[in-house]
């Protein structure tokens, strides 16, 4: 059995998940990571995805955040998410809205740092979107 370390999910309105776990993958910026007990000190920003959480006992959860950062230290990790909800609540609206803005603000962009940055954003919700929500 793995060595258990405490995680905490956090959104600006509420804490979604104060536990001890055994592994979290989150989607880092520089692509998905998997935490354990005992990781290197790091800290990361996060991109819009699925965070899986495997409680020390008890079946693992799926969050979708979207954006924010983690801080991660060899007893514990905090992902302090900019928006979190449960996979299991998903709203299809709230994610087509997302898009829809992104979309917006690439068409509203008006150089090439603030396109490349709206265009990213635009491909993770997009992405986000194809991996919860099968057709």
């Amino acid at each position: 059995m793995a060595e258990s370390f405490q995680f905490e999910l956090v959104s600006p309105e509420r804490l979604l998940v104060s536990t001890q776990v055994e592994s979290v993958v989150i989607p880092g910026a520089e692509g998905e990571m998997t935490i354990m007990a005992r990781h290197a000190p790091v800290m990361t920003t996060i991109k819009p995805g699925v965070v899986t959480v495997k409680p020390a006992s008890g079946e693992a959860e799926r969050y979708v955040v979207f954006g924010g950062f983690a801080d991660i230290l060899p007893t514990g990790c905090t992902l302090l998410a900019e928006s979190a909800v449960s996979v299991k609540d998903i709203d299809r609206a709230d994610i087509a809205r997302r898009i829809q803005e992104a979309r917006e603000d690439l068409s509203d962009a008006k150089d090439d740092a603030a396109r490349t940055k709206a265009e990213q954003f635009l491909h993770q919700l997009t992405t986000l979107e194809g991996a919860i929500l099968p057709a």
